[in-house]
């Protein structure tokens, strides 16, 4: 996973591409893997993440579970940001993770998160002039596959360029 740009926008307009990315994603991130999240590019840009309605992912009461549904908000606005900012280059963290929860998911499940694109290229040359490091606070919703608003995600990455990180990967 190189260039997760370049994965990301082959996926959007290719099966083949977004299988690949999908089959990427779940060997390089395996804590996700039995959740059976499936990512899907958006043709404008910006990250949707599939929730199936599986019985892993489901509580004691017979919906998603919350912390599927937050891991989901994670992964999305996560893997958002890496399409705009290069992996190579900068280091996300997340620094906190609230979730406002609206309605009992009894079906798919989708996350979606789309970035401003311009705003975060121009954060990002200035951390890259030594601005140190930035907040950016993602707000991701999730609905269910017949519209209904399941929960809002509001997750607040720290995004530091790697020659700035003290501690060791």
């Amino acid at each position: 996973m190189r260039d997760l740009a370049r994965l990301i926008t082959g996926a959007r307009t290719s099966g083949l591409q977004r299988w690949l990315l999908n089959t990427a994603l779940s060997w390089r991130i395996p804590f996700n893997r039995p959740h059976g999240f499936r990512v899907e590019p958006l043709a404008s840009g910006g990250i949707r993440v599939h929730v199936p309605y599986w019985r892993i992912n489901r509580n004691h009461i017979r919906g998603i579970h919350a912390c599927a549904l937050a891991t989901a908000a994670e992964f999305c606005s996560g893997l958002a940001l890496l399409e705009v900012l290069d992996p190579r280059k900068y280091r996300l963290i997340m620094k906190t993770l609230h979730m406002d929860y609206h309605y009992q998911a009894k079906r798919d499940a989708l996350a979606m998160y789309a970035p401003d694109r311009a705003m975060l290229e121009a954060q990002a040359s200035r951390l890259q002039a030594g601005a140190g490091a930035m907040l950016h606070e993602a707000l991701v919703e999730l609905h269910d596959s017949a519209g209904a608003h399941l929960a809002t995600g509001r997750i607040t990455w720290q995004v530091k360029p790697w020659d700035q990180v003290r501690t060791s990967v």
